[in-house]
């Protein structure tokens, strides 16, 4: 009889470094303060490279909350209706985050193509101390998420909105002291589409990462054709098939395959192979969720790597 064994492994999960969702809330209030200022110095200014920026703002104060929220949630156990438990919460926060980026810098086009054919005057000392208040606030911010973006997806969406606002302050900043010395009012508009396109750009990152893991992609970084011929390297197995990988996260890979062995093995032999493969699979290409369905002396191409029929 062939011997045939399914298995899901739990025994070896990808690095994973809890996000510390305080930093994210003190995050979210401190850009609320900031929009709210600079909304005000914006009307008060007539500057639009100031309420595009506080635009911008408002944007970090909906993504850091939403990124809160996404994180809070994620943490809820798994159950019967969510096998897989919240996790990919974070990935939608993160999808809706770079959705607002691209939106809001549209309007913001909009408005820069307005104010360029109509220029207005604007109160360049208002402008500038709030720029400044502006940038101080946001890179505080910055470095308060810093040490969490690079653990989540969602977290790194938050961080590239205010590492954009603290560029756009700066920005907005030497575009006030060009408008206070020499009345250039027409590089108001011009900041406010360099701020847009930079906006975007990130957006549309942040988007397309988002995408391919909702998508259950492959991997970007994880080579099967590699990890195919490794895998039918270990003396007992002949071929693996059927392989399906994806991201249930930014950072837990999950894969499942068909594995057929060169010989009739009793199970506790297969047991040992499995671990082989799971060590290997874990070791060398970061997959730390593993379901493998061992075959014997079936009809399968050698070289099939990926299919839903057989």
């Amino acid at each position: 009889m062939p011997a045939h064994s399914k298995r899901h492994s739990g025994k070896h999960r990808s690095h994973y470094h809890p996000v510390n969702e305080k930093n994210l809330l003190v995050t979210t209030l401190l850009n609320l303060v900031i929009t709210i200022v600079e909304i005000a110095g914006g009307i008060l200014s007539g500057s639009l490279a100031l309420l595009s920026d506080a635009l911008h703002n408002l944007s970090d104060t909906f993504a850091t909350f939403i990124a809160y929220l996404a994180i809070v949630i994620g943490k809820r156990e798994a159950n019967q209706k969510k096998t897989f438990g919240y996790k990919r919460v974070e990935i939608l926060a993160a999808l809706l985050n770079a959705v607002l980026l691209i939106v809001m810098s549209f309007f913001l086009l909009k408005e820069a193509w307005i104010r360029w054919h109509e220029p207005c005057p604007i109160r360049s000392l208002i402008m500038l101390v709030v720029a400044m208040i502006g940038l101080l606030a946001n890179l505080f911010a910055v470095i308060i998420l810093k040490k969490d973006a690079g653990k989540s997806i969602n977290v790194k969406a938050a961080y590239m909105h205010l590492i954009g606002d603290s560029l756009s302050s700066v920005v907005v900043i030497i575009g006030g002291i060009l408008i206070h010395l020499f009345s250039f009012y027409w590089i108001d508009p011009v900041i406010t589409l360099l701020i847009s396109i930079y906006i975007i750009h990130s957006g549309f990152v942040i988007l397309k990462e988002s995408v391919h893991i909702l998508m259950q992609s492959t991997p970007e970084q994880l080579n099967l054709q590699k990890l195919k011929r490794g895998v039918e390297q270990i003396p007992e197995v002949l071929h693996i098939h059927h392989l399906h990988a994806w991201m249930l996260t930014d950072s837990q890979i999950h894969l499942e395959a068909h594995v057929e062995l060169k010989e009739d093995l009793k199970l506790s032999h297969v047991q040992k192979i499995r671990h082989t493969i799971e060590l290997l699979l874990k070791t060398d290409f970061n997959i730390g969720h593993v379901t493998l369905q061992f075959e014997y002396d079936t009809d399968h191409n050698p070289q099939l790597i990926n299919t839903e029929k057989g």
